[in-house]
């Protein structure tokens, strides 16, 4: 049985989705950028969702988002749910699109944590041996200068989108400063020296190895079926928390243990016809399909 989500107000995430079988599906194009601009556009209004970087490359994402209203599974639903049906439009193609495992999302606990993992969605195709800097990156790339300030237009694509259907024309992308950086001058000097500093150690690395940087123009002559060769690191840690300080993080991972005993005891007494038993707060699925009760959280 998969573990349940623990889904909480307010709570910052690194969340991660991969194509089926590590193909190419969302490799840079007008078409594919344009779709999945638009339609995360959309999703973090509809279910208000705070994102403050993100990073589209050929057979997955990553994002850091705060998910003030407890609706990260509602928006997940609803973002992969469009950008696949959209994209396999535009590919001419109707099978599975995502791997076969949800998205992935890693509390943040912590300030530092929340900075490093925006380091790492930004230094992500440096670290893939893509290109020299992630600014470089010829698809999806939040810029850090745009955190905090004008959103970023999305206009609707036109050929999955009816003209005269419910989708909006347009929809804005706000990029968040997020929790605890709201008036943080030096926010944004951080988190582009940090940035920098990455790529340098991305780059270092790729040297010692003998290898070079695919560069842009060779991402762009990718084929979408295509895949990376054997050899792609797989089925690693799959982290549900991240914070370096370690009493800070066994902390949230006993949280996290006692979320889960709570919810499994609720879920069996449930199951036995209960339906006054109190799930633990946090819980999701309950709540949302079955109008389960639900504690409310602390603080």
């Amino acid at each position: 049985m998969t573990a349940p989500r623990q889904v909480l107000k307010g709570t910052t995430y690194l969340v991660t989705r991969r194509c089926s079988e590590r193909r190419y599906f969302l490799r840079p194009s007008s078409k594919t950028d344009a779709i999945f601009r638009y339609v995360l556009a959309v999703a973090a209004e509809r279910c208000q969702i705070q994102v403050h970087a993100f990073c589209v490359l050929s057979n997955h994402f990553h994002m850091v988002v705060t998910d003030p209203h407890a609706r990260l599974p509602e928006f997940h639903r609803y973002l992969d749910g469009l950008v696949a049906r959209a994209i396999n439009c535009a590919l001419g193609r109707w099978e599975s699109f995502w791997g076969p495992d949800s998205y992935s999302a890693v509390r943040l606990e912590t300030a530092d944590a929340i900075i490093e993992k925006m380091v790492y969605v930004l230094a992500n195709p440096v670290a893939a041996g893509l290109v020299r800097r992630g600014r470089e990156w010829p698809g999806l790339w939040s810029d850090p200068n745009l955190i905090g300030g004008e959103p970023i237009v999305a206009e609707r694509p036109t050929k999955f989108f009816r003209k005269l259907g419910c989708m909006p024309a347009s929809a804005n992308l706000q990029l968040h400063r997020p929790p605890g950086f709201e008036s943080d001058d030096a926010f944004a000097r951080r988190l582009g020296k940090a940035l920098r500093d990455a790529e340098d150690r991305a780059a270092a690395k790729l040297e010692v190895e003998g290898r070079s940087f695919l560069g842009a123009a060779r991402v762009l002559a990718q084929k979408p079926h295509a895949r990376p060769a054997p050899g792609e690191p797989r089925r690693g840690l799959n982290p549900r928390v991240a914070c370096r300080a370690k009493w800070k993080r066994i902390e949230a991972l006993q949280r996290l243990e006692e979320f889960g005993r709570a919810y499994q005891a609720a879920l069996e007494s449930w199951r036995t016809g209960v339906r006054d038993v109190l799930f633990p707060p946090g819980t999701w699925l309950m709540r949302v399909q079955h109008s389960a009760l639900c504690g409310e959280a602390c603080g």
